[in-house]
């Protein structure tokens, strides 16, 4: 029976609900490994590997996820993904050497490398464009909020079962979800009986009808690789994710270890020093969300509602993580890290509105490419990190080189970045006029 509207609201806090368990789940290792490399007699080099395996599963799959969720929907692709992954985060608990632990790791990231081209293939049927980056960032803002709250949860539950324990109980987070995606989500709008026709109007009127039309015309058809390739914007946006990536995968991979090794605190000390950078990341997270949007309304301009956005933000994370790597003192790293994590995270909506900015009839394939290189940033970054570590015995070149990383996305964006210029001939676009009027 319809509903008179806001459903599509329902599906992103489904998506929600979901990337949160998803990032609990990935994050949760990170706590552990102090008590993992006591039990099984890793090094720094070791805990790298373990900690970038999930990449390696990660960008095969979220690659190739987006191009499944283009081709059969977000529904069967996601639902399959969070079944995998509910099963192998339980069987990490089980890991009893290195080999098996980075197995354990690398399926987990197999499992959970479609997650979100299926969320980005989602909100690009289920939002209208004056909505996505809000919808984005309230759906991705479950990222930092997951750590935020992981961090004492997981400690906790390793305090309270040990980490094997801790693993066991999050495989229900997950399990739940499943039924629940079941019945309330379909791939599109028209084939739900949740929602009404003055939403489904809403959701589909004006812009979206064309662009709609296109994306089923294509959708068993030809992908524009080269399109997908060549885009110097989404080239751009690419890179930038990657930057994005090494930051997020370097703190939630290395943070509670750097803690714990610098400044010699035990594990439910970091468990509640780390609860403040992602926490502030989930705030400004959401709010640039809507403040994407706000200036996609007032000026028309997505070079100033999504580039600039990014490139200040890369700028400002680059300028905070500095100070962490040059001065030992707890305050001081703990400040920022917090700046930096939430200033690396807050433009998160952005990269993936642009996919859909540039190429709403293959959203989901252009997110599973920028993921690779996300992914790809999630093997690098701890392995690089654990090799840094090993042989200079600090942190300090770890953290100057993500700044490095940071300053390069940011001349990136500002000279190729350019998606008024390059949307406007995209298969599936429209004028901008049109998009500003719709609006």
């Amino acid at each position: 029976m319809a509903t008179k509207g806001g459903f599509r609201w329902i599906i992103i806090a489904l998506l929600f609900y979901i990337t949160v368990a998803n990032y609990i789940d990935r994050s949760a290792i990170a706590f552990a490994i102090s008590d993992i490399k006591g039990e099984l007699g890793l090094g720094p080099a070791e805990i790298g590997l373990i900690l970038g395996a999930f990449g390696l599963g990660y960008a095969v799959t979220t690659f190739l996820g987006g191009i499944a969720v283009d081709r059969w929907g977000a529904r069967a692709v996601l639902l399959t993904a969070a079944v995998l992954w509910t099963a192998s985060i339980g069987a990490t608990g089980f890991a009893g050497a290195f080999l098996t632990l980075y197995i354990a790791r690398t399926v987990l990231g197999v499992a959970e490398g479609p997650n979100f081209p299926a969320l980005t293939g989602a909100v690009s049927r289920w939002l209208p464009p004056h909505e996505r980056a809000i919808a984005l960032g309230n759906t991705l803002v479950a990222v930092p909020l997951a750590l935020a709250i992981g961090a004492p949860l997981t400690t906790q539950l390793i305090h309270v079962f040990g980490w094997r324990g801790m693993f066991f109980t999050l495989t229900a987070l997950s399990g739940i979800w499943v039924p629940v995606w079941l019945i309330f989500f379909r791939n599109d709008p028209e084939q739900s009986s949740f929602v009404g026709d003055t939403e489904l109007k809403h959701i589909r009127g004006g812009v979206e009808a064309a662009r709609n039309r296109v994306a089923r015309h294509v959708r068993h058809g030809f992908t524009d690789w080269r399109l997908l390739l060549t885009n110097r914007t989404l080239l751009a946006n690419y890179w930038a994710f990657f930057v994005f990536g090494y930051f997020l995968f370097f703190f939630m991979g290395w943070l509670p270890n750097y803690l714990q090794v610098t400044y010699k605190l035990n594990v439910r000390e970091v468990g509640l020093f780390a609860i403040l950078p992602w926490a502030c990341a989930s705030v400004m997270l959401v709010a640039l969300g809507y403040l994407s949007d706000y200036l996609l309304k007032r000026t028309g301009s997505f070079r100033i509602s999504r580039s600039l956005l990014i490139g200040v933000t890369q700028f400002l994370a680059a300028l905070a993580v500095i100070p962490v790597g040059l001065v030992h003192s707890l305050p001081v790293a703990i400040a920022g890290i917090t700046v930096a994590v939430a200033f690396s995270m807050s433009a998160n909506a952005a990269y993936y509105a642009v996919n859909v900015d540039i190429v709403p009839g293959r959203a989901a394939t252009a997110l599973g490419i920028m993921d690779t290189g996300f992914a790809i940033s999630g093997f690098l970054a701890p392995v690089i990190t654990g090799w840094v570590v090993d042989t200079s015995g600090s942190f300090e070149y770890a953290f100057l080189l993500m700044a490095a990383l940071a300053l390069s996305s940011v001349l990136v964006v500002l000279i190729f970045h350019r998606p008024d210029e390059d949307r406007a001939d995209q298969p599936g676009g429209v004028p901008l006029a049109a998009l500003a009027a719709a609006q």
